[in-house]
Formats: C-alpha cells, sequence, structure tokens
C-alpha cells in the first residue's frame, strides 16, 4: 500500500503552502503521496513566539481532522510548534521540519549550524535547537544561529534576494566553523542546490529532510510511543473550545509506564 505524508504548513501564506508542496513531493519515493494544508486559522507568517503559539491550534486541528487518513505527518515550520502536543494526539509518526534538518546535519559534519531569517527570531530558533537535543556554541555540534534582515514573506517572494542573504549568513558560518548549513524556514524550501554550488558545502532543505524521516519511520514500523509522556490528553472538558478538540478514547497504551 502507498504512504500517505500529510504535511501541514505551519502559517497561512497559501503561496509558501504550494512552495512547500512542491519541494515535498519531489523528495518523496515512489509509492509516497504527499498531501500539503493550509491551516484554517493561524498567523500570515511566524516570526514571533506569539505567532508560534497562535498557529498551534490551526496545526493539530488538521492532525484531528486526517487523524486516520494519513501514515504520517509533518509540521512545516522550523520551530516544529505544537509538535508535543500533535505527538499526543496521533500514534502515527509526527516530525518537524527542524529536528529533521539538525539530525541530518548531525549525521554528515561534525560541525553546523542553522541559517534563517530575521534576527528578533535569533531567541527562537536557538530554543528549537536546545529542545531537539543539541547545544550551540564553538565547542558544540551545532556552531550558531545566523540570523537575517529577511521576512517569511520575503522568502516566497525575493528568491533571489533571499539566495544572496543565506549565501552571506552562510560564508559567516563557514568562517566559524561551520561544514553544513540548515536551512531555517520552510519558505527557504528550494534553495538549497543553488546555496550548496556556491558556498562549497552541504546545505540541507528542511522541508525535504522531514519528507524522508517521515517516510522512513514509516517502513520501519514504527509509531509514535504511548507509553507514557505522549499518551492521549488526560479526558476533561476543554471550556469554549469546539468538539474536535475536546479529548477522546481509543489511543490508551498497552502498557503504560508507573512513576517511580
Amino acid at each position: 500500500m502507498p504512504i500517505r505524508i500529510l504535511v501541514i504548513n505551519g502559517n497561512t501564506m497559501e503561496a509558501m503552502t504550494d512552495g512547500i508542496h512542491r519541494e515535498g513531493s519531489d523528495a518523496a519515493s515512489p509509492g509516497v503521496e504527499v498531501v500539503t494544508v493550509t491551516p484554517e486559522v493561524g498567523p500570515m507568517t511566524i516570526e514571533s513566539f506569539y505567532d508560534d503559539y497562535l498557529a498551534i491550534p490551526g496545526i493539530l486541528k488538521e492532525i484531528l481532522k486526517h487523524e486516520k487518513d494519513f501514515d504520517a505527518f509533518i509540521i512545516a515550520c522550523w520551530g516544529d510548534p505544537g509538535i508535543e502536543a500533535a505527538r499526543e494526539i496521533t500514534d502515527k509518526p509526527v516530525v518537524g521540519i527542524a529536528e529533521s534538518s539538525m539530525y541530518v546535519c548531525n549525521m554528515i559534519a561534525a560541525k553546523w549550524a542553522v541559517a534563517t531569517v530575521l534576527h528578533r527570531i535569533k531567541d527562537f530558533i536557538q530554543k528549537a535547537v536546545i529542545k531537539t537535543g543539541f547545544g550551540i556554541g564553538p565547542s558544540k555540534r551545532c556552531i550558531g544561529v545566523f540570523t537575517t534582515d529577511l521576512t517569511v514573506a520575503d522568502t516566497e517572494h525575493l528568491r533571489d534576494a533571499a539566495c544572496n542573504t543565506l549565501e552571506d549568513a552562510g560564508r559567516q558560518a563557514i568562517a566559524m566553523g561551520a561544514e553544513a548549513i540548515a536551512l531555517g524556514c520552510a519558505g527557504l524550501s528550494g534553495l538549497d542546490v543553488e546555496l550548496e554550488a556556491r558556498l562549497g558545502i552541504p546545505v540541507v532543505d528542511s522541508v525535504r529532510a522531514s519528507v524522508q524521516m517521515a517516510e522512513s519511520i514509516v517502513r520501519l514500523g514504527k509509531r509514535t510511543s504511548k507509553a507514557n509522556t505522549f499518551k492521549p490528553p488526560e479526558l476533561k472538558e476543554f471550556k469554549g473550545y469546539e468538539p474536535i478538540f475536546q479529548p477522546k478514547r481509543g489511543l490508551e497504551p498497552k502498557c503504560a509506564l508507573e512513576p517511580a
């Protein structure tokens, strides 16, 4: 049977959803169907913690709507918003483009960096790196996060300028010891080949990496563990939220870890 992967754009910019779909579909192996959706609600772009938090309900709703129709889910925003909550509401694999690109960089380079958009999100991106399990600094695998003047919308509408700006950021990273670069925004998907040619080191397209990662987990026959941390939400009322968000039974673990 074919593998079906649902890719959820973290923001509500339809043009970016189209770009994510092109790259994700192209990265998929034969027999893998990639469907890409835009959340019904959420910010036009994600460029702050506020944006990130308000994007999460829309992302979760797409998983809740389509949980039975797909074999894996991808959150296509580099902060991987809501990924832990997403893993609680399905036992299918849920993959983030941030962690996917970092895992790939970590396997192909001794030292790597993230090149991304606005300077204001440096702390935001650093927290995503640390949450995934990597330290940041000259002695760490991730040597740093390199931000730019690019907005998320720029990555979609000003492709040549974005590529030039990311080249400058990449050269700064190389000067500090980076041997690979993770592109830290879904809107940068598709720029990896040109940037790699210019910089001479591997440049990882986060969307493409996530499709391959999701595909591999499905082929391995693995699902999200329900032993403890990612068990379904406790059954209780969520006041003011529509019925689709109310916790349901059906994903309880076959065996649960008891607290020590």
